[in-house]
């Protein structure tokens, strides 16, 4: 397959991707009848067969005896894990709740709280339009916290702990399915212990709400697997400026989803918040964008001055010299995956 046509392959995997994200809150939605606990509970436990399967069919088993001899790694994955529950917790509790244009903000913000992050957490070096895109994005959540007479706290929730998880998952350096595999098994007996716990209160859609609802609450695992899937192909194929762009189609699909089906009202104050953030999103963007333009151009330079050195016959010494030069990529945040 030609370097052309396999990106075009990762473009399709990257829109299904987040367009299954994106409307997630449908599939929520449908469920509300259950509590948040409840779809948080089977979306976690229904997560494993999931995985299994996908172990399985992969034959991909050979990474998890050595991590068991990692305690470190493990405690992280415990954190992560913690993490990205709350996270989930709170999205779909906002969904449910009449909250998704919120919801959506949240994940417009996360970027520039995991740029933050970067600088606080990890000592990265921002240049001079990646600081005016975070204190845009500050003064954004300042106006809206100001009109409405009280701070954003769901949107600021969601972008915090998705930022925690993503500054935790750095330091576990697992793959996407492994990564998923484990915090999956760590949900699991939790979860499990929850949808047993409500069963006996007589509080389980899954027993009471009919098959419909049984079977919406049993496929919230594959709800929650596919776009897993479809993001991990479309990450070998794509590069990480076209993955970072990607990322805000299932925050824009949520907003117009939270405008058009579930009908929240937008005031101008909430219209101002929202385009600030999107012009600070844009600002991080075209800097992205120009940055990735000019370490390619920068890496094609370096390489032909190599290419030179071996062709006049230069020593060792010359030609690592020349390919030394080859700039490396900035740090980019993580994609959001609700």
């Amino acid at each position: 397959m030609s370097a052309q046509s396999d990106q075009r392959t990762g473009l399709v995997y990257g829109f299904v991707a987040y367009g299954l994200w994106g409307f997630l809150p449908l599939y929520w939605h449908l469920l509300s009848a259950a509590s948040a606990t409840e779809i948080l509970a089977s979306r976690m436990a229904w997560s494993l067969p999931v995985v299994l399967v996908m172990l399985a069919a992969l034959r991909r088993w050979s990474w998890i005896r050595p991590l068991l001899r990692q305690p470190k790694r493990l405690g992280l994955i415990v954190i992560a894990a913690a993490v990205i529950s709350v996270n989930w917790y709170l999205y779909i509790w906002a969904v449910n709740t009449g909250h998704v244009l919120e919801a959506s903000l949240g994940y417009f913000i996360n970027p520039l709280v995991s740029i933050a992050f970067g600088v606080l957490f990890l000592r990265e070096r921002l240049r001079p339009l990646q600081w005016t895109a975070v204190g845009v994005g500050t003064l954004a959540v300042l106006i809206m916290a100001i009109a409405y007479g009280r701070v954003p706290w769901i949107a600021l929730a969601l972008a915090f702990s998705f930022a925690t998880y993503s500054l935790v998952k750095k330091g576990i350096k697992l793959g996407g399915i492994e990564g998923f595999s484990t915090e999956t098994a760590i949900q699991f007996l939790p979860a499990l212990a929850c949808l047993v716990l409500l069963g006996v209160r007589g509080e389980s859609g899954l027993v009471s709400g009919g098959i419909g609802q049984a079977l919406l609450l049993a496929g919230s695992g594959l709800a929650t697997a596919l776009p897993l899937i479809a993001f991990g192909m479309a990450a070998v194929r794509l590069p990480l400026s076209v993955l970072g762009m990607l990322q805000y189609l299932a925050p824009t699909f949520q907003f117009v989803l939270g405008l058009t089906v579930f009908h929240e009202t937008m005031p101008p104050e909430r219209w101002a918040g929202f385009a600030l953030v999107w012009l600070a999103l844009a600002v991080l963007t075209w800097d992205a964008l120009r940055t990735a333009r000019s370490s390619r151009a920068a890496l094609a330079t370096a390489r032909a001055s190599a290419a030179e050195a071996v062709a006049e016959g230069a020593g060792p010494e010359a030609v690592a010299e020349a390919a030394a030069t080859e700039p490396s990529p900035s740090p980019s945040p993580s994609p959001a995956k609700p």
